[in-house]
């Protein structure tokens, strides 16, 4: 069996789906799934989406909004100097 490519399955799927956007479907588990399984707090979980969409979505804009949160992240951290 042939496997489909990602990018053609999300091209087919409607953009209007604000739930269940595009750039969030084409794997076996959804991006807010993920985020619960591993109790990802708010930010840690936007820097997963934000990785995760950026290919599909906004490029360089969602990497530096995921850069953002990361950082937000080791300010955060109790080892953290910053």
């Amino acid at each position: 069996m042939k496997k489909k490519n990602v990018c053609a399955v999300m091209e087919k799927k409607s953009q209007k789906d604000n739930i269940n956007p595009t750039y969030y479907v084409g794997s076996k588990i959804q991006v807010s799934d993920f985020i619960a399984e591993f109790k990802l707090d708010y930010f840690s979980g936007n820097v997963i989406k934000y990785v995760v969409r950026q290919k599909f979505k906004n490029g360089l804009e969602d990497l530096k909004k995921a850069r953002w949160y990361l950082d937000k992240l080791i300010q955060k951290h109790p080892d953290s100097e910053e």
